[in-house]
């Protein structure tokens, strides 16, 4: 398993670490020090914040380089920083909000001046947590509601000037690879395919993932292949479906509803799957790995969970019965009593049933026995791909030193 959650660095420690590894990194801490006593002396505009830091140069001790990962998605906001360890990565700070940057987006066709201003004020907070802690090496990425609005690159324009971060705007294609990568830990093995799937605020990605069995055993279970069959990006996500059916009073009807339209939706996709592999004659042979705000409240839900705890739900298995369950007591239940619900909140319960029509429609195309919560996505996807092309560049240096030096030996 490449990432083991693990609790947040405290700043102190982190220093006294630093400071024993040499006089160079200590005088880089005291600059520093100093640039932020300038900085509450003489504040500065926010985009002189964060530079584009996609292309910097990483420390010469892998141990030293801070990632981060940002994910500006229709309704949420996320950051994610870490540093590279044994088994993955170590998880030094994080943050998450939600911005609903996609807020009436699927009736105007644009960015809301609302919605922009609060996920500006967000991304600021992304970029003042990205300097505080030195990140060396980061991606910034927008998805869906950036790139279906038709002011999506005019807002990120706005973003850099303002915050001083470079959002990049990606395709569905790149969404959908760095969904797996980044739940990739948690796929069985023993099977020979999954569906990953991640219900977005305004898209939700559909990926059929082929595996060539279980690794051998006493190896790493990453020895174990896994390959794309193929991937859909459906456009509807739970904001979007929501506001086209509502989401504050959904009576059972209007739930089915949603239900049947995402079944539409999904048909092409489930017959090209059909078509071109070889379908399971069980639901025992493939499963389901959701990765979603929904699927982590349907199993906070699922686990009565007095408060959301991300070590008790990342990585349970949940059978369908269980979901079907949960899903009932949630239409049961009323806007405020699921506002009330300490898993649900009141930001997500105009959309959870939305959420729920979406998933309930997916297992219905996909039969399987089990499902697998992920909480985890787009962000782990981002920061195990800047690490990997860390390592792969520091082999091609070591590469190229040992080449350069043979032919420089005498008698080469």
């Amino acid at each position: 398993m490449r990432e083991r959650p693990a609790a947040v660095d405290g700043e102190p420690k982190r220093r006294r670490r630093r400071g024993r590894r040499g006089r160079g990194l200590a005088k880089a801490h005291t600059a520093r020090q100093s640039g932020r006593e300038a900085r509450a002396e003489s504040p500065k505009p926010s985009s002189a914040v964060a530079p584009d830091l996609r292309h910097r140069r990483p420390a010469a001790d892998p141990s030293d380089t801070l990632y981060a990962a940002l994910d500006l998605g229709t309704n949420n906001c996320r950051l994610l920083i870490a540093r590279r360890s044994p088994d993955g990565f170590k998880v030094v700070d994080a943050y998450s909000r939600i911005v609903r940057l996609g807020e009436g987006l699927a009736h105007t066709g644009t960015l809301g001046d609302a919605a922009m201003l609060r996920a500006i004020d967000a991304l600021r907070i992304c970029s003042d947590k990205m300097t505080r802690r030195g990140v060396t090496r980061a991606r910034m990425i927008a998805t869906a509601a950036c790139r279906t609005a038709s002011n999506g690159s005019v807002f990120i324009d706005r973003v850099k000037k303002e915050t001083g971060l470079s959002l990049e705007i990606v395709s569905t294609e790149d969404e959908a690879r760095l969904a797996v990568a980044g739940c990739a830990p948690l796929l069985d093995r023993t099977c020979s395919s999954a569906l990953v799937f991640d219900i977005g605020g305004g898209s939700t990605e559909l990926i059929w993932v082929k595996m060539d069995g279980a690794a051998p055993e006493g190896n790493d279970r990453r020895a174990s292949r896994t390959s794309i069959g193929d991937w859909v990006s459906l456009p509807c996500g739970v904001v979007t479906l929501a506001e086209r059916h509502g989401g504050i009073d959904v009576p059972g009807e209007v739930y089915d509803r949603m239900v049947d339209e995402v079944a539409d939706r999904l048909r092409p996709f489930l017959d090209r799957v059909k078509a071109a592999t070889t379908w399971p004659e069980n639901g025992q042979d493939f499963h389901l790995l959701g990765t979603s705000g929904t699927v982590t409240t349907i199993a906070g839900v699922h686990l009565g969970l007095s408060r959301y705890d991300r070590t008790r739900v990342d990585g349970i298995w949940i059978s369908p019965v269980d979901v079907r369950r949960v899903t009932r007591s949630l239409l049961d239940m009323d806007y405020a009593r699921r506002a009330a619900h300490p898993c649900v909140g009141q930001e997500r319960a105009d959309l959870v049933l939305a959420g729920c029509a979406i998933f309930e429609a997916i297992a219905r195309a996909w039969p399987a026995d089990r499902l697998r919560v992920a909480d985890r996505g787009l962000r782990e996807g981002i920061l195990m791909s800047l690490m990997d092309a860390d390592t792969a560049r520091r082999r091609r240096r070591r590469r190229r030193r040992r080449s350069e030096r043979a032919e420089a030996a005498p008698g080469a």
